[in-house]
């Protein structure tokens, strides 16, 4: 599978541009402490963004970096929905033409949220058509910037800046720095960001079982995709089938593991979310939540859980809820 080819390493001090962009036009989520079991730890809510999830963050430092005529040319992406509806918003307040290449089976409300913030949808086919070719050639197309949803540089800084937001808000409250960050991964570009954002933490990603790409890779060392037939998820905003050099090379240096969870893990991670902070996630914005749920993830030390999104097809999260 192709990649986009980055024109730099990200870096912390990026990282700290793009959290100062994000102060500047939106208010930090809320850090919310929480126990489970003998253990208290914070949890970040990006589901309570303006676009229900964290992707605002990569796409708003993205956008903001091209100049007059790259934002005349417009962008092109490709997401599932969360970072289709990141770059649509930044580039409906920017001025600037967005088209998102989707998968076809990616959830409705999400379709229907990205073309209401004003981008147009190309729809794929994601187990049989290659979303990068397509995305590529549109780009090339138009002239217009290819804003990848993680392996891109300024994407990467620009989801490090919830970690910026942790460290300020726990000092806020008088409590130590991070020691472990659970963030859920697709790509690797919140974990990256993360590992950016917080060097004293350790950075645990956390995937969906059989869609373990940055597990596998960070258990050998070198980068392995899904395989050509991964089972069928919920967590339809974590379904990439392999990470990139970027991002992994961020990963390799800064993450010693990472863990994965179960369907049912997941479901009983959104009950717990809705029952115990009144919080709707996403799937594939529960996955770390599930970790730490389940104990496997260790909470000793200061534990940071992110909450990475909600945007649920309501019937789907009311039957999860009816489970319960």
């Amino acid at each position: 599978m192709s990649e986009a080819q980055p024109q730099r390493s990200p870096t912390r001090e990026g990282v700290l541009e793009a959290a100062a962009k994000m102060a500047a036009i939106l208010p930090p989520t809320p850090l919310i402490p929480l126990e489970i079991g003998s253990a208290k730890v914070w949890v970040k809510a990006e589901c309570l963004q303006p676009i229900g999830a964290f992707k605002i963050r990569g796409a708003w430092h993205r956008l903001t970096a091209l100049d007059e005529a790259e934002r005349a040319r417009g962008v092109v992406a490709v997401s599932s929905g969360n970072h289709a509806q990141g770059i649509a918003w930044a580039a409906r307040r920017l001025g600037i033409d967005a088209t998102i290449v989707m998968p076809q089976d990616a959830p409705p409300i999400k379709l229907a949220r990205t073309r209401e913030l004003g981008a147009s949808v190309v729809t794929y086919d994601r187990m049989t058509e290659n979303r990068e070719e397509i995305a590529q050639n549109l780009a090339a197309e138009k002239g217009a910037t290819y804003a990848h949803a993680f392996a891109d540089p300024w994407v990467i800084e620009g989801q490090g800046s919830a970690g910026i937001e942790i460290l300020e808000q726990l000092a806020a409250q008088g409590a130590p720095a991070p020691t472990r960050i659970l963030a859920c991964c697709g790509g690797g570009g919140l974990s990256a960001g993360l590992a950016l954002a917080c060097t004293d933490a350790l950075v645990v990603p956390v995937e969906p079982e059989g869609w373990d790409d940055v597990c596998r890779s960070l258990e050998t060392g070198e980068i392995h995709s899904v395989g050509s037939n991964p089972p069928a998820t919920a967590c339809d905003a974590l379904q990439t089938f392999q990470t990139s050099p970027i991002n992994f090379g961020v990963l390799k240096d800064r993450c010693e593991y990472g863990l994965r969870v179960s369907e049912e893990e997941v479901r009983n991670a959104q009950r717990f979310a809705f029952a115990n902070l009144r919080l709707v996630l996403e799937p594939g914005g529960a996955v770390a939540l599930a970790a730490a749920l389940t104990g496997k993830a260790e909470l000793d030390g200061t534990t940071a859980i992110i909450l990475s999104g909600g945007n649920v097809d309501p019937q789907q999260f009311a039957r999860t809820i009816a489970e319960g």
